[in-house]
């Protein structure tokens, strides 16, 4: 069962405006917690579709494609809460910093979006508090709440990369990345890889950084919580018999690192 979330307060979304995100499992038992920043790719009415065409927004640019269908059947198999934010990442990163310039890009993979051209403070500070702030505070009360409640968090953060970027095969099926925490990356990495019919990359086909990335170093490091970012290869997860592979694997995996993890 899922509930959508956060009030549409802001005047950058209307009245039919979808919700800024949606809980799913709200009452999920499991350790495990799911998040999904760039599951979804709406735009607010009032900005059209950013000066692009459809299928731009249907590209990888406009958000992880794949991503939201394995989430929610990962979150089924291991009865974990689990977030999904429903607009597009070219109308604002919810895994990136503020500061960052790739927060409201101007381009993506050599597309200009020009929505977000010579953006105004205002303009930009109205994306933050009507996206970007909501979903995140979400976020942290649930993180507080579990912890007020002493029940034990194990962060996955859940993303899929392109096939080719800029001209560029990547040949991995899945990525674990990390920045300075290894508890949950390491284990998951030695399970992935003793698969054995999967391409795994260590820190690729991205590397976080507290300058490009945000749930890592904030819900994750910045908590101490055991946690780790995952990339799954969108080719892999297109389609929903590709999804629900996934989403078997995942949580046997999971499954079996969960009592490793715990003691982390």
């Amino acid at each position: 069962m899922a509930d959508a979330g956060a009030d549409v307060s802001s005047a950058l979304l209307g009245s039919d405006d979808p919700a800024v995100y949606t809980i799913h499992r709200p009452q999920g038992a499991s350790p495990f917690l799911l998040l999904a920043d760039h599951a979804g790719q709406q735009v607010p009415r009032s900005l059209g579709t950013l000066g692009l065409p459809q299928a731009q927004l249907d590209r990888h640019i406009g958000w992880d494609i794949g991503i939201a269908g394995t989430t929610r059947a990962l979150a089924q198999r291991l009865d974990a809460w689990t977030i999904e934010q429903t607009y597009s990442r070219l109308l604002i990163d919810c895994n990136r910093p503020l500061a960052s310039p790739t927060l409201i890009p101007e381009t993506s993979d050599g597309t200009v979006v020009p929505g977000n051209a010579a953006l105004t403070v205002a303009q930009r500070q109205q994306r933050i508090e009507a996206i970007h702030a909501p979903y995140h505070a979400r976020i942290n009360a649930e993180l507080d709440a579990r912890r007020d409640a002493a029940r034990p968090t194990l962060l996955v953060m859940m993303h899929s990369f392109t096939p080719v970027m800029n001209g560029v095969q990547r040949p991995w099926h899945a990525g674990v990345l990390y920045h300075q925490d290894t508890r949950f990356a390491h284990p998951l990495l030695r399970a992935l890889g003793e698969e054995g019919d999967l391409a795994v990359g260590d820190n690729q086909p991205y590397s976080v950084t507290p300058s490009s990335d945000y749930a890592v170093p904030v819900h994750g490091e910045g908590r101490g919580l055991v946690h780790v970012e995952l990339e799954i290869r969108q080719d892999l997860i297109a389609d929903e018999a590709g999804q629900q592979a996934w989403a078997d694997r995942l949580a046997r995996l999971f499954n079996g690192l969960q009592a490793a993890l715990l003691q982390r």
